[in-house]
């Protein structure tokens, strides 16, 4: 599955849940909830609201109004999807657009799919010719020339989807070398190639990780998305940080962790394929770049998440005290 199609396929899930038929459905829910928390702060916003009128502090009670209009704006016909719940649709889908032009900015040539699948291809070569492994003689023969018949489509399928590339040639020939070599074939030209069954676990473990990761960030956003209307509606209590804006930082932080993630993917996927391409006749240990994919750019795209929310809450905060200020 591409980075595309795995944003495409939380495409419908957004829209389900934040704007279709949201009288019955979960955000719907949440922003009843947002709204009987908006009214209860607003009781004690107001309280607050009143005193400093008493005591002649008109500047603040006027600049204080900002947020209740807010609130009154965005949580506002539940129904159908309300300001909020839109607004929020139209942000994701402008993040998206910024992660798909870094996606095909970076991936003409679909890359990153070609360094999955230069490993993928290794796993199922070794499926078709590890069982050869334990023969000799005429049935290991046999069992080589089988085994190549059912890898042959491979290197077909791949050609059509990438076109000739040199590390398809050298997984070909490296295969051909094992079928037709006249002698026995030693153990050891066999884990050249195949590598052992612990290091095949291995890298489906890791490939799995990084889709698992991938996942991940798409139903972290969908939920911090579901939970705006709560932030808001609890946005009105008299506390120095509004929650609205550790929403904000949130939703934001975690668009930054999914940019962070494939640009570090969609790299060293690069370093693959050419290193490939320019180290045709040796073999590849593909185990530092599914490290790099399934653990390392996991780790450290969310360690920058983590810095960019906390410089984004940090210029909220400072804008919306400027604005205070001169209102």
């Amino acid at each position: 599955m591409t980075v595309q199609n795995l944003a495409a396929n939380w495409d419908k899930q957004w829209l389900e849940l934040l704007q279709t038929n949201t009288n019955n459905n979960i955000y719907g829910a949440l922003t009843r909830l947002g709204i009987f928390l908006a009214v209860g702060t607003f009781l004690i916003f107001m309280a607050q609201w009143l005193r400093d009128v008493l005591e002649n502090e008109y500047s603040r009670p006027i600049s204080s109004l900002i947020m209740p209009l807010i609130v009154v704006l965005f949580l506002a016909n539940p129904g159908n999807g309300t300001a909020l719940s839109n607004l929020t649709l139209g942000v994701r889908n402008f993040l998206n657009t910024i992660n798909q032009q870094v996606i095909t900015s970076t991936n003409n040539n679909q890359i990153y799919q070609q360094a999955i699948n230069l490993s993928i291809a290794e796993d199922v070569v070794g499926a078709f010719l590890r069982p050869c492994q334990s023969l000799n003689g005429e049935l290991q023969n046999q069992c080589l020339t089988k085994a190549k018949e059912k890898i042959d489509p491979l290197w077909q399928s791949y050609r059509n989807q990438y076109g000739t590339q040199p590390w398809i040639n050298r997984l070909e020939t490296q295969v051909n070398q094992i079928v037709f070599n006249t002698s026995p074939v030693s153990e050891l030209e066999f884990n050249a190639l195949l590598g052992s069954g612990l290091q095949v676990s291995i890298k489906n473990l890791l490939i799995s990780s990084q889709f698992a990761f991938q996942n991940l960030m798409e139903a972290t956003m969908l939920l911090i998305a579901v939970l705006g209307p709560i932030a808001l509606g609890a946005s009105l209590l008299p506390v120095a940080g509004k929650p609205i804006f550790a929403w904000i930082t949130g939703f934001f932080a975690v668009a930054i962790a999914k940019i962070s993630f494939n640009i570090i993917t969609l790299i060293t996927a690069t370093v693959v394929v050419n290193t490939s391409a320019q180290s045709v006749n040796e073999n590849m240990d593909l185990t530092w770049f599914l490290i790099c994919i399934g653990l390392l750019a996991p780790i450290l795209s969310l360690v920058i998440a983590a810095l960019g929310g906390i410089a984004t809450f940090n210029a909220i905060s400072y804008s919306t005290t400027w604005i205070k200020q001169r209102i």
